[in-house]
């Protein structure tokens, strides 16, 4: 610190010993020290000294310590208990507010508390004044005037929505205070002479609270008081009901406003409190978007370039709040990425600024050299704001310009504490200080431009002649000769003219009825030149076109997405990439717009890779979701599905990952999804009628068994899920601890029928799986659940080959350890009987001949890559016929249910020649990869004749070898 500042600051605490007589005794040179640093950092604190004496005796005899809520909520209604008359109450509230502050001031100066710690406490301490302050005035009133209650008699309060940086708990050292006041339910006083409306009672202590804070009296005031962020603004009234709140946001609320409401907090907010958890349920809608809000950013955009007007007009360029690279900006950065993706992740929806930070680098929404940024910028722009303000409790922001202020700020940013450890800046001097200050802000505005950046101007557009020419041709209706210029400007041929013309002219036709409104047609403008020529530089355009047009269609009423394509560069040439490859692609994104959200979210679409890894995202993904809200939990399955899906199609697209891996990340994803809709259904069958009383509260005795191409992890794209539910109940099992009791078999029962109706309800996200479950015992006339014994029973002893040749490819998918490993073992037994091997050739040729007669290509010129001779299923049946003719004699035969597996052990026991399995494996794989790819184009799985001859050719030839009849 300067001499000079520490000369004064020395000369006025002896002021103060000779004004106030301070004992001799009490003037310890241990305490002198600090009590110079904190006046001469602080007007305020030498004031406050002088009009409170026992402030400095205090302080002669200890230093002041960090208080908790709880130390101010107590100290203050003990002050305030026995006050009767307004203007006691008043000076008690200022003077205790004036003696905490310079509290606050000492720690802070001495740097003997955190910047953190330093606003932590001052959002407490106005918490407690307010709060206290409102009590005090809520008894007082309903003495004069009758106690506010609504219809079934139940005592009314009023609730205060603490915003801002108060909401956050970051007040300033001088801050404004935000606040809204609402009140549950309509009703009127009681025990008054008068019985008024609740809302001309809470009106009238809305009025005094604010006096009671806000005028300014001998003794100062508490807080200055803004009432502008509730509905309406400064014309609304001072009070609302719940339902008035509801009714506003609902259909009136803004934008601003929901970046404000971020921040709200109920003052005093207990989670016990019925009242103030239905406030919280209501507000969250409106602030928090079910879908990753894009248009976040333009608004957020919006507000930032009116504050950047109001900087340069106020001429504010030293102003570390408002200015390029302050604490605004910051404040913007965080609030951003909460608007767009609060409402699908809640661990984002902290009012803290710090946390949510943390949170970031936790998401991975920003690095961790931007995290690190923008926390030291934050921490440091908040200590040079408090101590700016903490010079004479004045609300300012700005520099200063004389030389004693200006060694106090020095003096305070050399070293501070930040968190839990001090941090030093190389600050000697005004220069030195402004070169941080700099750095820090040159950080902050490069990461803001980075994220949210400037409103695109026109001239952008017109720098591309390409653009140029769209935003010239795209007014309907498209004169037909407009588009010959199209043969000069890309390479599309003459004789596809007409149906571009009929494509656009459609979709613009459609367009021009929809009410999209100001915002989204201007997005819309500048989007869809963009569109169009990236479309037209394809060789596919005339694929391309209907699908993005069909996509744009969509979206064109949710601006949001719309801004999404035109903010993120990368998002339409990907989309672009996808969906000329994939027709399945290009429709779920139309038919599920929700799932443009990927595009942004991630750098690169990447595939989870493990079982594991699926199922951890889905319970990330639910945890949003109420477990009692059947209706969202099954939507959002549905919605992870697809997400999922269109990771796997993009990665599959790519030619990221082989065939192989693609049906195992297929499969990964139906065995999670399974896992969960078995779970979901079960928690809702026992809410209703207990448990099995075979089983304890948390048992879940229920398998699922796989078959097909899940069971032998071959999963496709467009592939029903071929099941079979088994349990161990006994026959005479009860229910219990239900709201009603009913036998076990009636339990597994309904269970069996919820699971069936989780998976084939048609909600606006489609269907989660096709669930087949012909493959029960007795099929479609058997019972839709088993029991293990009654399962093993059938296998053995009625079972025809062609279930024995499907059991080869099942697995257990769902159920304990123990269950997996009593399924395998009946699974094996079956698959070890010795069987005749003629006898079993004639059943396989059999069935494979009735196939051909009813499935199989009727077309002389196409292939159908399963069904025909020479493709899957011939190949599917050469591996069934392995397993049950040798696994009698080689056991390890029964052990997968996949059929490459299946071939590997054969070549091992000898049952097929190392050329026969590995050929036969090259063959199922190439013609798997090919219907993988149809798939995703949308097309059956029909090839011309003349494809995959040899392949065709080599398994006949197998088959023949193996299984003719001689």
């Amino acid at each position: 610190m300067c001499t000079n500042l520490n000369n004064q600051a020395k000369q006025k605490l002896n002021q103060l010993f000779e004004q106030h007589s301070i004992p001799k005794n009490l003037q310890n040179p241990e305490k002198i020290t600090p009590l110079i640093t904190s006046i001469a950092m602080s007007d305020f604190v030498f004031k406050q000294l002088q009009k409170q004496p026992d402030l400095l005796l205090d302080w002669l005899q200890q230093f002041p310590i960090l208080k908790t809520s709880n130390d101010y909520h107590s100290e203050l209604s003990q002050r305030l208990e026995n006050l009767t008359d307004e203007p006691l109450f008043h000076q008690a509230l200022r003077l205790y507010r004036h003696r905490e502050m310079a509290n606050l001031s000492f720690l802070q100066s001495n740097k003997l508390a955190s910047v953190e710690q330093v606003f932590n406490a001052l959002s407490e301490l106005a918490e407690a004044l307010i709060l206290n302050a409102r009590n005090w005035l809520f008894a007082r009133l309903c003495e004069e005037i009758g106690t506010p209650k609504n219809s079934l008699g139940e005592i009314q309060e009023l609730i205060i929505l603490g915003m801002g940086k108060l909401g956050g708990g970051e007040l300033n050292f001088s801050s404004d205070i935000d606040l809204i006041f609402c009140y549950p339910d309509q009703g009127q006083t009681e025990g008054g002479r008068k019985s008024i409306t609740n809302y001309q009672f809470f009106t009238r202590l809305g009025q005094r609270l604010i006096q009671a804070l806000d005028q300014i009296t001998i003794d100062g005031f508490v807080y200055r008081t803004d009432m502008r962020l509730r509905p309406f603004g400064e014309s609304g009234a001072l009070v609302f009901s719940f339902d008035a709140l509801e009714d506003y946001y609902q259909e009136q609320g803004r934008d601003w406003e929901r970046y404000a409401m971020i921040k709200a907090k109920i003052l005093g907010e207990d989670p016990t409190n019925v009242n103030h958890r239905y406030l919280t349920q209501l507000l969250r809608p409106f602030v928090y978007r079910r879908y990753l809000d894009f248009s976040a950013i333009q608004s957020l955009r919006e507000m930032k370039q009116k504050i950047t007007r109001e900087v340069v007009r106020r001429n504010l360029t030293d102003n570390i709040k408002l200015g390029a690279g302050g604490i605004r900006e910051i404040e913007f950065i965080v609030q951003t990425f909460q608007m767009i993706r609060g409402g699908r992740n809640k661990t984002l929806r902290s009012r803290s600024l710090l946390q949510n930070l943390s949170e970031f680098e936790q998401q991975q929404i920003l690095n961790r050299e931007q995290i690190t940024h923008l926390y030291h910028a934050y921490i440091f722009l908040r200590q040079v704001e408090n101590v700016l303000q903490a010079i004479d409790d004045k609300q300012t922001q700005t520099l200063p310009s004389d030389e004693t202020d200006q060694s106090r700020l020095i003096f305070a940013c050399q070293y501070f504490i930040q968190g839990d450890q001090q941090i030093d800046y190389p600050i000697s001097d005004w220069q030195s200080f402004m070169a941080v200050l700099h750095q820090h802000q040159t950080n902050v505005r490069a990461i803001f431009n980075q994220i949210i950046g400037e409103e695109p101007q026109e001239i952008e557009q017109e720098d591309e002649p390409n653009l140029v020419f769209w935003r010239d041709l795209l007014h309907y209706p498209i004169p037909e000769q407009e588009l010959d210029n199209l043969v000069n400007h890309y390479k599309v041929k003459t004789d596809d003219l007409a149906d571009i013309l009929q494509h656009l002219n459609s979709a613009l036709q459609e367009w021009r009825k929809k009410p999209i409104g100001g915002r989204g047609r201007n997005v819309l403008n500048k989007l869809m030149p963009r569109v169009m020529d990236s479309v037209f530089q394809q060789a596919d355009y005339l694929v391309l076109l209907p699908r993005l047009l069909n996509i744009l269609d969509k979206i064109t009423l949710r601006t949001t997405y719309l801004e999404l394509l035109l903010e993120n560069k990368h998002v339409l040439p990907r989309l672009i990439l996808l969906c000329g490859k994939s027709v399945m692609v290009a429709k779920q994104i139309a038919r599920h717009p929700m799932l443009l959200d990927e595009f942004i979210l991630k750098g690169k679409i990447s595939c989870l890779n493990t079982k594991i890894a699926y199922q951890q995202a889905l319970s990330d993904y639910l945890l949003r979701i109420s477990e009692d809200d059947e209706e969202q939990l099954i939507d959002s399955l549905r919605q992870f599905k697809q997400t999922q899906l269109l990771n796997i199609a993009t990665a599959d697209i790519l030619g990221e990952l082989p065939v192989m891996k693609i049906s195992d990340q297929l499969t990964y994803l139906a065995e999670t999804i399974i896992y969960s809709v078995v779970n979901i259904a079960w928690k809702l069958l026992t809410k209703r009628f207990g448990y099995p009383n075979h089983l304890t509260e948390n048992q879940c005795d229920f398998t699922v068994i796989a078959y097909g191409k899940l069971g032998g992890i071959e999963l496709g794209y467009n592939s029903d899920l071929d099941l079979v539910f088994l349990h161990q109940a006994p026959i005479n099992g009860m229910t219990v601890n239900g709201k009603k009791s009913i036998s076990s078999q009636q339990f597994y029962l309904k269970l069996a029928k919820k699971i069936n109706s989780i998976f084939s309800l048609n909600t606006t996200s489609g269907i989660l799986y096709e669930i087949d479950m012909r493959l029960r015992p007795s099929g479609e006339s058997g019972l839709l659940i088993s029991s293990f014994e009654a399962y093993e029973d059938y296998q053995h002893n009625e079972a025809w080959t062609w279930e024995n040749q499907a059991l080869v490819r099942s697995r257990c998918v769902y159920g304990t350890e123990q269950h997996q490993q009593q399924f395998e073992k009946i699974r094996q037994s079956v698959l070890k009987k010795e069987r005749v091997s003629g006898h079993l050739k004639q059943e396989i040729c059999n069935m494979r001949q009735k196939m051909y007669q009813h499935l199989t290509s009727q077309s002389a010129n196409r292939f159908h890559l399963k069904r025909d001779q020479g493709g899957i299923t011939d190949i599917e049946f050469i591996a069934q016929y392995l397993v049950l003719n040798y696994a009698h004699q080689y056991p390890e035969m029964a052990v997968w249910s996949d059929n490459v597996r299946i071939f590997d052990t054969a070549m091992e026991c000898n049952t097929l020649t190392k050329e026969q399995g590995k050929q036969l494996k090259e063959c199922y794989t190439t013609l798997r990869n090919k219907i993988h790819h149809l798939n995703l184009q949308g097309k059956h799985s029909l090839v011309k004749n003349d494809q995959f001859k040899a392949e065709r050719e080599f398994v006949i030839e197998i088959w023949d070898k193996l299984l003719s009849i001689k």
